[in-house]
């Protein structure tokens, strides 16, 4: 069977199938997925709104990107209006393979539900329409970040959104960071936690209790066998530090004068800690730590610590001690936001469990974002790329010290 539509065709979204065979000897005719979207009426944001540009969906219930997807589906983000995702994985080669068939079921709602756009590389979207700002969120993979962003600029966003930790190395995003620069295009970081009730609360707590100390907390639920975490290893190959927890390196580096220059000391908590080397799905081994605790002391004064673990559950928390004494502990979430994630995991119950914990704050940082892209006003409590550039140094800095201490 042959579904033909002609140039002038009008509205077909709605009983267009995903998979369409057409008569392609006929120049008028849609011969691709691709040259049919583009045909299609186009999710297009009002005034109040920036353009959102979805670059890196992944997996759905997997992929942090699909879960940024859903939130602006669900206009969870006032000033953010998602209109385009770029996707050449699912959309490529990893079509036929796992989560490819989740995918193409996702991109045919998106589309035939909101008017989404998808495409296969930036270079595909439209023009920038007069006095639309366009915003990129790059949820990639990080090792694509640097050339990502280049093309995002080439492609008319006036502000970026880069997931943690922004590049591989510390060279490459203070690149990116010159570029933007350059550019007058606006970086900003997601680093969610920074504007965490959580964190927020600790630190107004800690600063009632003279001479107190601050463990920032932060737990995965992935299982304890050597075939999930080898398969977590290759999956964030840049490693525990860049990856999981750089959450919490972020808040030290805002929050507590934390960077290369200023560490006096870090020591690993040796007894808690645990580093392994495992083989990944390919085969390949992977070193990197399971759970890592330690404490940094700064040049100033200062003495913090972070505790992360790959299996340690789906809470985060952070705890106030004076002494032996526990003073203060606070979780994300909270009983008030449990509720939220019970509601949230009846909704997806096959999706990762973090993003139902932190899903008021990844609102958070999206709406701050977008509305800074609209109306060029401060995002307030956003990391920026510098502190990202800060905030990998301590990571790269760090990880050959701890190594070294847990041998």
């Amino acid at each position: 069977a042959c579904i033909v539509f002609q140039e002038r065709s009008s509205d077909v979204r709605s009983f267009l199938p995903h998979s369409i065979h057409i008569n392609s000897n006929t120049d008028n005719f849609i011969t691709t997925y691709e040259q049919y979207s583009k045909m299609a009426p186009q999710a297009t944001p009002n005034e109040k709104q920036a353009e959102v540009i979805l670059v890196g969906c992944g997996c759905p219930l997997r992929g942090m990107g699909w879960y940024h997807a859903v939130q602006m589906l669900g206009n969870e983000c006032p000033h953010a209006k998602l209109c385009h995702i770029i996707e050449p994985w699912f959309m490529g080669a990893g079509s036929k393979g796992p989560g490819g068939a989740e995918f193409a079921e996702f991109q045919e709602k998106a589309t035939a539900d909101h008017g989404v756009g998808f495409h296969t590389s930036l270079a595909d979207l439209p023009e920038v329409a007069d006095g639309v700002k366009r915003l990129a969120l790059i949820s990639g993979r990080t090792v694509d970040n640097p050339k990502l962003m280049s093309e995002a600029i080439k492609a008319g966003c006036t502000c970026i959104y880069l997931e943690k930790p922004g590049a591989p190395t510390v060279a490459e995003l203070e690149a990116m960071k010159k570029e933007g620069e350059e550019k007058n295009v606006t970086v900003l970081m997601g680093y969610n936690k920074n504007v965490c009730k959580y964190v927020s609360k600790t630190r107004d707590f800690a600063a009632s209790v003279a001479g107190s100390h601050v463990t920032f907390v932060s737990n995965n639920a992935y299982e304890n066998t050597p075939e999930s975490l080898g398969e977590c290893f290759e999956r964030n190959a840049e490693g525990m530090l860049k990856n999981m927890a750089i959450h919490e390196l972020a808040l030290l580096v805002s929050f507590y004068d934390v960077s290369v220059e200023n560490i006096e000391s870090v020591t690993a908590d040796k007894e808690f800690s645990s580093m392994q080397t495992l083989a990944g799905p390919s085969g390949k081994e992977w070193t990197d730590f399971d759970k890592i605790k330690f404490t940094i002391t700064t040049k100033n004064g200062n003495e913090v610590s972070v505790s992360a673990d790959r299996c340690g559950g789906t809470d985060s928390y952070a705890t106030v001690t004076k002494g032996a004494e526990e003073k203060f502990r606070y979780y994300m979430p909270d009983e008030d936001d449990k509720k939220l994630v019970d509601e949230l995991t009846s909704k997806y119950p096959t999706a990762m469990p973090y993003f139902f914990t932190q899903d008021p704050d990844y609102i958070t940082v999206k709406e701050r974002v977008a509305k800074h892209t609209v109306d060029g006003k401060p995002a307030e409590g956003i990391a920026t790329i510098g502190v990202a550039v800060e905030t990998l140094r301590v990571a790269e800095y760090l990880t050959p010290i701890l190594q070294e201490q847990l041998k």
